[in-house]
């Protein structure tokens, strides 16, 4: 099968969650679960809430809801939402 481009939008539980840390985590649980090329953006949500979004690649035959399941389960994280998924090529 294919690979597939994600974006994945975690919201942290406050503006004063420590955002560098749930990004460290993210990585380590997107990685270990078949993820590849992982890079973060923050995107500001509203009175100094910003949301972590996670890029990277993905295999095109393995569900998501396990992997947003697992981030949601990261401390200091309110949830997890797929914003978009993207067949790559080359």
């Amino acid at each position: 099968m294919g690979t597939a481009g994600v974006k994945i939008k975690i919201m942290p539980s406050s503006p004063s969650a420590d955002l560098k840390k749930i990004e460290k985590q993210a990585e380590a649980v997107i990685t270990k679960n078949s993820g590849k090329n992982c890079r973060f953006e923050i995107e500001p949500i509203a009175f100094g809430l910003n949301a972590l979004i996670a890029i990277f690649a993905w295999p095109e035959e393995k569900e998501l809801e396990e992997l947003e399941n697992k981030l949601g389960k990261i401390k200091e994280v309110n949830s997890v939402q797929t914003i978009d998924i993207r067949k790559t090529f080359g």
